[in-house]
């Protein structure tokens, strides 16, 4: 289990003078992992690690010769152009590598003339998918999204009894997941109106967006060896932002009985850093179930899964508009939510999707499924805002939305706060929707 060391010190402050926000993303208690390079250049992307309002090349890094060398191995992994070596690793690795990037990010460092020209500019850097992603599961751990959804569909059985007692999930197409600036036509399919006779084709009515955070699996499993609950996290690499697109009329005809096909496997957008568990630990919270709700089945429960297994990260979801875009104007927020509310905890999402002995591999993705608030507010889809496109959205600037039209552009963002304790972020995802092809 990850624990509090001198990598999280508040008092802590870097060289690199954009760190030092307080309202920053990437202070030098974050350092969270991506794979980018220059903008427009031709160059291999590498890996990096943000600082502040900069990244550090840990390719140049490697080669400017500030890491000891038995810590070589493991600078060489992470500066790929895809983690995914890095992540096979294991925790060891990626907390040795975390402790050597805060003592050489750190005000007083004698590396720090070696260095400063490792470092780019976050302005001026373009991304890639940051690893390979063999498989990818969504989940469904927000009972009160379950919940609301469900009541727009069967209001007197809104949710269905297996939810309180195990992890909801299925199997998503990993290919079409890519990084944020992502861009995608409409998706078209087959629809059915609840009055029609017969279905038609033709482009989505209903596009909406799901508000979710990505875990990304580290070092994985063998096939036929569950992974206990106890040991779960050791096989987390981190956690990004996770928009999970979603055709609403689509997969209202095409969902029974096996559930979402066409309707989700068009685009899935993440955001292009990837925060550690490890630097997620002073945002931990205990994972309480209500008293009157069944209680996790042993191989779901552990002291520290009760203790600490819940991670306090706050959402929020924005849209700008293609006419907001035109004239200049910011994206405007739709709601705000926290996975603190998340009925199920990474473990044991971890656990459950190992139990029958499915093996992970380093890069797979889990969504965390929509992750909605008990206020209405904080609903992490617009088919909740809408309550299911019967009352329209009014924008700041007086345009309304029931759900997403071309050209619409959606920002998510993450964060943790707590007081005490210096303030991490995630960046941003960003997605735009295009028109449909004809």
């Amino acid at each position: 289990m990850y624990q509090l060391n001198e990598t999280h010190d508040p008092a802590l402050r870097s060289w690199v003078a954009g760190a030092n926000r307080p309202d920053g993303d990437f202070p030098i208690q974050n350092l969270p992992f991506a794979s980018l390079r220059p903008m427009g250049s031709n160059q291999a992307f590498r890996g990096a690690v943000a600082i502040g309002d900069h990244a550090l090349d840990l390719a140049a890094a490697l080669a400017a010769g500030v890491f000891d060398a038995e810590l070589e191995p493991v600078v060489r992994a992470a500066a790929q152009p895809k983690l995914n070596g890095f992540m096979a690793l294991g925790p060891e690795a990626w907390s040795a590598l975390r402790l050597a990037l805060s003592r050489l990010l750190r005000e007083g460092t004698p590396q720090q003339a070696a260095l400063a020209p490792c470092l780019l500019p976050l302005s001026e850097v373009e991304y890639q998918l940051a690893h390979n992603i063999g498989d990818y599961t969504d989940f469904y751990t927000s009972v009160h999204h379950a919940t609301a959804v469900g009541r727009l569909f069967r209001p007197d059985n809104p949710l269905l009894p297996n939810y309180k007692w195990v992890p909801i999930g299925y199997h998503g197409r990993a290919s079409s997941v890519d990084v944020s600036g992502q861009t995608f036509h409409r998706p078209c399919g087959q629809l059915k109106a609840p009055d029609a006779a017969e279905p038609s084709f033709g482009p989505c009515k209903r596009l909406d967006y799901e508000l979710e955070l990505g875990i990304i699996i580290g070092k994985g499993n063998p096939l036929g060896q569950p992974i206990a609950i106890e040991q779960a996290e050791q096989h987390v690499f981190g956690v990004c932002v996770f928009n999970d697109w979603s055709a609403r009329d689509i997969q209202a005809w095409e969902y029974q009985p096996l559930g979402p096909f066409l309707s989700k496997s068009f685009a899935s957008t993440v955001s292009p850093w990837i925060v550690t568990l490890e630097a997620l630990v002073p945002f931990r919270a205990g994972f309480v179930r209500d008293a009157s709700d069944p209680q996790p089945l042993p191989y779901l429960d552990s002291d520290h899964n009760r203790q600490a297994g819940a991670l306090d990260i706050q959402l929020e979801c924005l849209l700008q508009t293609g006419a907001m875009a035109e004239r200049g104007e910011s994206a405007t927020r739709l709601s705000t939510s926290s996975f603190r509310h998340s009925y199920w905890t990474v473990a044991q999402m971890v656990t459950h999707h190992t139990v029958n002995g499915c093996n992970l591999q380093p890069g797979d993705l889990f969504g965390s499924g929509t992750q909605s608030g008990p206020k209405p507010e904080e609903a992490g889809s617009l088919l909740e805002l809408s309550a299911g496109g019967k009352q329209a959205i009014t924008l700041a600037n007086g345009e309304q939305r029931t759900f997403l039209e071309d050209g619409d552009t959606v920002v998510m963002r993450a964060h943790c706060q707590r007081e005490g304790v210096v303030r991490i972020g995630f960046g941003e995802v960003v997605s735009t929707v295009l028109p449909a092809k004809a």
